[in-house]
């Protein structure tokens, strides 16, 4: 049974401040503990993010696979007009459109981006939770 029961863990990581608008950053999370699916992913910013439109930033987890990689997507949020984050408050990112694109195998590392859109504005830097579920 213990190989087959429900197991969820929540991957943690700290994020860090992209305090130049036009710059990106991308960091490590963590890597799949097993083979399993992400059920959700929730970023907490340091500091409130208010969204804008034509110049604001896009966050996601990217699925780099074992090698370092891959390139898949599997959750996003931009911060478009009328999408806002509260300081220290959990704020969910979308999960990929493709279920597969949800599914790790163990050893698959995942990776934070922050990307500027546009011009961009600045990220607060935070907290980054992903919860992933045994398949």
């Amino acid at each position: 049974m213990a190989d087959t029961a429900p197991l969820q863990r929540v991957l943690t990581a700290g994020v860090p401040a992209v305090s130049t608008a036009g710059d990106d950053e991308d960091t490590v999370i963590a890597q799949a503990p097993f083979d399993c699916t992400v059920v959700a992913v929730e970023y907490v910013p340091e500091a409130a993010i208010t969204g804008a439109d034509g110049n604001s930033r896009a966050v996601s987890v990217v699925n780099k696979g074992a090698d370092g990689a891959g390139a898949t997507e599997v959750a996003a949020l931009e911060f478009a007009s009328g999408t806002d984050a509260s300081a220290n408050d959990e704020t969910a990112l979308a999960l990929s459109g493709t279920a597969a694109d949800a599914d790790l195998d163990g050893g698959d590392t995942l990776q934070w981006r922050s990307l500027a859109v546009g011009t961009g504005m600045a990220d607060p830097g935070g907290l980054v939770r992903v919860t992933v579920e045994r398949r």
